[in-house]
């Protein structure tokens, strides 16, 4: 047994329970064991406690687990106390074990006070410090409680940082790829490239994208779509190119390929699409999904579908879904997705422009019908021109003519909608008019031989039947009387067309000279 236990067991005051004099006693055995007096002891022992009591009363919900660092370094002081009893009669320096605990309640003491100045005050006002900037600064507070120690111990301040200072060149040295995953950690912190929650991409391979779900001081940890964890050195992470798909916005772009056939027509199959992905899982509304036409290839016409989802996580089924619901879409309108195949097509040549069904005629002659130029001419003539020309198909926003340019045909709205415009010296141009079905415009140019006086464009998809020079001058032949109807619609058009551009009220051009174009061009 130690001798100082021994002259506390053999007091009859210390074994009777006094309490002055066995708090006096201990002191004494104290102070002879281990060189130092209880009271110094205690006050450390007790400014640490309140310390930590301070932060965890003051901590932000959530951060009060920052305190098993300063709590597990007040738990080893007693320990010292232990060696002070068990090692008495062996150490040579009796003091060590009082620098023992004083090392850790001060380096207890310091790590409360960074986290009640960083945590508890500063992140009140500021967003939560990272950890790893944290775990550095309680290191850098160990480091101090250290040297505050030795420097008490009597050791000599040059020896001392000269020592450090080739201490830390051979840590340098061995523990360089460490230290250089410490910076690298910092400098993500200090840059933020990411933070957590964010998806990224941390190199070439498409597979590998990954959740951030941890940075700390050596490397960060991402969980892939495959519920894999994958710990990544941030020496690398500096290194590389990082794609990150949360950032600068929450949502991100994601892209499909459809094909259809090249019988369907682009503008037709976009609308269908957009309509079937409209309200699809994960598709956002803003930014709107939009579909463009990316290819001619051997299958048909490819479209790249591109939608925007903020569910980066669950992208396999946005996309699955959004895939399912184009397929159902094409299919309500009987649109195939073609196979690869090989197609051998066998033509005749023929006069005719191109193989129309009875059903199209029809509708032709009843949009020649629905304008009131052709009124004056008979059934067998309305077919004529209905199966002498070609219907042609424009999408949307598509110019059909142009101002200024030179034709010798006319156009019959069969279906869709288009608009009329004009403009003058260099001016922006006016809207005109906009035509429906049964509308025909163009005629000026067909009938007179001048260039076009105004632009036509399709607001929407639109079906156009094209009325050549030959085919109407074949039916101005067998019907004169046709000039006076042309002359008069004409008159109506260019009087129109000045009230649009310039708010006239009066004729512009004088019939006559009309109808002596006219016939000049088709009669004689």
């Amino acid at each position: 047994m130690p001798v100082g236990l021994e002259l506390l067991c053999e007091d009859e005051s210390f074994m009777n329970g006094d309490p002055t004099t066995a708090v006096d006693l201990m002191d004494q055995w104290f102070l002879s064991v281990g060189g130092w007096s209880t009271d110094g002891a205690l006050r450390q022992i007790l400014f640490a406690v309140i310390a930590l009591l301070v932060f965890l009363l003051t901590a932000p919900r959530g951060r009060r687990g920052l305190a098993w660092s300063p709590f597990m370094l007040l738990l080893v002081c007693p320990f010292s106390l232990a060696t002070s009893m068990l090692l008495s009669e062996t150490l040579d320096k009796p003091q060590v074990p009082r620098f023992v605990m004083h090392f850790f309640a001060l380096a207890s003491v310091l790590q409360s006070l960074l986290l009640i100045a960083l945590v508890a005050c500063w992140e009140r006002v500021i967003p939560a410090i990272p950890k790893i900037f944290l775990d550095v600064l309680r290191l850098l507070m160990i480091l101090t409680a250290l040297l505050v120690v030795l420097w008490e111990a009597g050791a000599d301040a040059g020896e001392l940082f000269a020592g450090s200072a080739v201490l830390t060149a051979v840590l340098g040295f061995a523990l360089k790829d460490t230290l250089g995953n410490v910076f690298a950690g910092l400098a993500i912190h200090a840059e933020h490239p990411f933070e957590l929650g964010d998806w990224i991409q941390y190199d070439t391979q498409p597979a590998h994208i990954g959740k951030v779900v941890e940075i700390n001081w050596r490397a960060t940890r991402v969980i892939t779509l495959d519920e894999a964890c994958v710990i990544i050195p941030n020496g690398q992470l500096a290194q590389a190119s990082i794609r990150n798909f949360t950032k600068p916005q929450p949502w991100s772009r994601r892209s499909l390929f459809v094909i259809t056939p090249y019988t369907i027509s682009p503008q037709h199959v976009q609308q269908i699409i957009l309509q079937a992905i409209r309200g699809s899982f994960g598709v956002l509304e803003h930014p709107a999904p939009s579909v463009v036409t990316n290819n001619f290839v051997e299958r048909g016409v490819e479209y790249w579908v591109r939608l925007f989802t903020n569910e980066f996580g669950a992208r396999d089924k946005v996309d699955g879904m959004a895939r399912d619901r184009i397929w159902y879409a094409l299919s309500r309108h009987g649109i195939e997705i073609p196979v690869a195949t090989q197609a051998i097509r066998l033509s005749q040549h023929s006069e005719s422009l191109e193989t129309t069904v009875p059903a199209e005629i029809e509708q032709r002659i009843a949009c020649l019908k629905m304008g009131g130029l052709f009124d004056a001419l008979p059934a067998f003539q309305l077919r004529q021109l209905a199966e002498k020309n070609a219907t042609r198909v424009y999408g949307a926003d598509e110019s059909i003519i142009r101002q200024g340019e030179a034709a010798a045909s006319m156009f019959v709205v069969v279906d869709g909608q288009v608009q009329v415009t004009a403009s003058q010296e260099n001016t922006a141009p006016v809207l005109v008019k906009i035509l429906h079905a049964g509308d025909f415009f163009g005629e000026m140019s067909l009938l007179t031989g001048s260039a076009r006086v105004a632009t036509v464009t399709a607001l929407v998809e639109s079906r156009i039947l094209e009325i050549s020079k030959q085919s109407f001058q074949a039916i101005l032949h067998g019907q004169p009387d046709l000039v006076e109807a042309l002359g008069l619609s004409l008159q109506s058009r260019l009087t129109e067309h000045a009230k649009a551009m310039a708010g006239a009220k009066q004729v512009v051009a004088d019939p006559p000279d009309l109808l002596q174009k006219i016939r000049d061009l088709f009669v004689t």
